[in-house]
């Protein structure tokens, strides 16, 4: 008997199922993919996109041929409802779908404030998203007369508003260098990256000095006397989508206060164990920081746990890593490496954070996938 796959979300972690799907398809299985766009960045090259290293092209992976590789349908929407009891999904197309098993890999969002009308507002998240919205800010940039200094204030003292406020300074400086662009750097907290080492932190401060950012701490932005600044970077930290926080669209399915989808050691929901859930959008116990690094590292557990689900045999146990290597671009040619208490900054972490992230992306690529024979 056909039974059904869904997965909901072009996250990283989805990318590594579809192309071991790929590789070794199966003919009693309907493989879907659910997801709005056909292109999904990165996102540890998003900052390089930012600043003008990357073209856009160079950092997405197209789910869309990867869905057709493996032999998955490909429906362009959203999941907007699920009834987890009775396996089925509402879809932002209005389309309802059943399921035999469902994986959910959909990230996380932010929700930026609308009290700042004169503000160019550019939500961090969600990925797919920011495209369109910097794009159209930049034709903006290149194009508008006015000579007056432009101020972008990055809110949040997180990685995404540190590399993202460096990476936006970097382009709009590049393209105008005839105007002044000034930055602000605002967080409620008391200090600048505050999961990272101290030594980390003292890095950053000094590369954002030489930046000519300024740095606010211990300031809530609603609260904020100047709330002003012409380009608003919100970077405040994930949160999970409308329908997951909502009891009548998620139905009985377990989630945590945020709403995050509520796993096991397997990857599985501890509601309903035909539901796997992994990256942003889920929560491990203890909760694991939102960061790429751990929907990377749950691909290959997720890709076999569904198959070993759908054979009805063991699953594996997902072990998060205790420590990994971290690296944040600094839009100057450099990036600071963190692992543990080791700390190191320069031109060469750059380069092997260049080097970790495209052969990344070239492993879903058309070339990587099916390679010609020689």
């Amino acid at each position: 008997m056909m039974r059904r796959l869904i997965l909901v979300g072009a996250g990283h972690a989805h990318a590594q199922v579809l192309k071991a799907w790929a590789s070794a398809p199966r003919s009693d299985v309907e493989l879907v993919l659910v997801s709005p766009h056909a292109l999904a960045p990165y996102s540890g090259m998003v900052p390089g996109w930012l600043s003008g290293v990357y073209r856009y092209d160079e950092i997405v992976i197209d789910f869309v041929q990867l869905a057709a590789r493996a032999g998955a349908r490909w429906i362009c929407a959203e999941i907007d409802s699920m009834d987890p009891d009775r396996q089925s999904i509402s879809l932002s197309n209005g389309q309802n779908l059943g399921y035999d098993w469902l994986s959910l890999n959909v990230g996380s969002t932010l929700l930026p404030p609308t009290d700042a009308p004169c503000a160019q507002m550019l939500p961090m998240r969600p990925l797919a998203d920011l495209y369109q919205r910097y794009e159209t800010l930049l034709a903006h940039w290149r194009s508008e007369a006015d000579d007056q200094p432009l101020r972008v204030v990055a809110v949040g003292g997180g990685a995404a508003g540190f590399e993202s406020l460096l990476a936006v300074l970097r382009r709009l400086r590049q393209e105008r260098p005839d105007r002044v662009v000034q930055g602000l750097l605002m967080t409620s907290g008391s200090r600048v990256l505050p999961d990272y080492p101290a030594r980390v932190q003292r890095v950053a401060l000094r590369t954002l000095y030489d930046a000519g950012v300024d740095v606010q701490v211990n300031t809530v932005w609603h609260d904020s006397r100047d709330q002003g600044g012409d380009w608003i970077l919100w970077a405040t930290g994930a949160q999970s989508h409308a329908w997951q926080r909502d009891p009548a669209r998620r139905g009985a399915l377990a989630v945590s206060a945020e709403g995050y989808v509520l796993i096991d050691a397997q990857l599985r929901s501890v509601s309903h164990p035909n539901i796997f859930a992994v990256g942003d959008c889920a929560q491990w116990t203890p909760a694991l920081p939102k960061a790429g690094v751990y929907a990377v590292r749950m691909g290959p557990v997720l890709s076999y746990n569904l198959h070993a689900a759908l054979n009805g045999s063991s699953l594996r146990n997902y072990q998060p890593q205790r420590r990994f290597l971290s690296l944040l671009a600094t839009a100057d040619g450099r990036a600071i490496a963190s692992r543990g208490c080791w700390t190191w900054s320069g031109r060469w972490a750059w380069y092997l954070k260049n080097d970790i992230d495209r052969r990344f992306i070239r492993r879903f690529s058309e070339a990587d996938l099916f390679p010609r024979l020689t």
